[in-house]
C-alpha cells in the first residue's frame, strides 16, 4: 500500500496547496492512506473544527498536531469528538483528545497512527520513547500490521534516535515541526521508512511560513512583532512510503516537494 505523510500545513496558503494538490497526488501515486500535520493550519497557529474538516475533505485520513495544538481556544472542546484528529500522545495527563488511532484503509488493512512530541527544546512532556513502547503494546502486529508515527520535535538527534528505537516495529517514522524538509529519507535496516523532517506545506518565500520582513524586524529590533503568514512560492512537502501491508515493512521512501502553479505561470 502507498502512504503519504504531509508536512506542517501553514495557514490559508498551506490549506490551498493541500486542496489543489492532494487529490491529484492521491490519484497519481495510488495513495491508500494520508496523514497530514495540521498544527499550524489555522492562521499559522493551531487548528479549528472547520479547518480540521477542510483538511479531511481535501484527502487527509488523519490529522496530527504538535506544540501549537491548543493555540485556538475552541479546539479543547472539539478534539474529544474527532477520532481522526490527534494531539501528541505524551502530553500532560488529563489533556483532552487522543494521541493514537487505528483506521481501516481500503482493502481492510488496519493502519495505526501515533502522534508524539519531543522533549529537547520543546514544552514539557512525558517521555516519547516510553509512550511509543506503551502504545505499541496495544497493537499486536497481526492485528495492526501498518503503523505510522509523526514525531513533532526540534532536535534532529532526538528524531533520529526515535527512528532507530522503533526500526522494525513500525512502518514509518516522520519528523515534523522544523518546517524544513530534510534530505535523509531512507528505509532503515529493520524496514522502517524514516525522514527527520517532512518539511512545510505552505509558502516557501518566507521564514518558516511567515513574512520575511516581519521576522527580520523581530530579530533585528528584539521587539515583539506580529508575524503574518507569507503568500508566495507555495509547495506541498511530504514523504511517500510504499509499505508491504502484510508485514508492515516499508519497501521505499520518497520525498515529495510539489509546487503549486501560480496564476499566469
Amino acid at each position: 500500500m502507498n502512504i503519504l505523510l504531509v508536512g506542517d500545513v501553514v495557514g490559508a496558503p498551506g490549506r490551498r496547496a493541500l486542496r489543489e494538490l492532494l487529490p491529484r497526488l492521491r490519484r497519481q501515486h495510488g495513495i491508500d492512506f494520508c496523514v497530514v500535520n495540521g498544527e499550524n493550519a489555522a492562521g499559522g497557529r493551531g487548528i479549528t473544527r472547520a479547518v480540521f474538516r477542510e483538511l479531511c475533505d481535501t484527502g487527509a485520513d488523519v490529522v496530527t498536531l504538535g506544540d501549537h495544538a491548543w493555540d485556538q481556544d475552541e479546539i479543547a472542546g472539539v478534539i474529544d469528538g474527532e477520532s481522526q484528529l490527534l494531539r501528541p500522545a505524551n502530553t500532560q495527563a488529563g489533556q483532552p483528545g487522543r494521541g493514537h488511532v487505528v483506521c481501516v484503509a481500503p482493502g481492510g488493512v488496519k493502519v495505526g497512527v501515533l502522534n508524539l512530541i519531543g522533549r529537547v527544546y520543546m514544552p514539557p512532556s512525558d517521555c516519547p520513547f516510553a509512550a511509543a513502547e506503551r502504545i505499541l503494546g496495544l497493537w499486536p502486529a497481526h492485528q495492526v500490521p501498518v503503523i505510522v508515527v509523526d514525531f513533532h520535535a526540534e532536535a534532529t538527534s532526538e528524531k533520529i534516535a526515535l527512528g532507530r528505537f522503533l526500526d522494525g516495529r513500525v512502518s514509518a517514522v516522520a519528523g515534523t515541526h522544523t518546517h524544513v524538509q530534510t534530505a535523509d529519507e531512507a528505509v532503515l535496516p529493520g524496514g522502517t521508512a524514516y525522514i527527520t523532517d517532512l518539511g512545510m506545506t505552505g509558502p516557501m518565500d518566507s521564514v518558516l511560513g511567515r513574512e520575511v520582513s516581519a521576522v527580520l524586524r523581530r530579530f533585528v529590533s528584539g521587539m515583539p512583532t506580529r508575524l503574518p503568514v507569507a503568500k508566495a512560492d507555495i509547495r506541498l512537502h511530504g514523504l511517500l512510503v510504499d509499505v508491504d501491508e502484510t508485514s508492515g515493512r516499508a519497501r521505499t521512501a520518497r520525498r515529495i516537494a510539489e509546487p503549486l502553479a501560480e496564476a499566469g505561470s
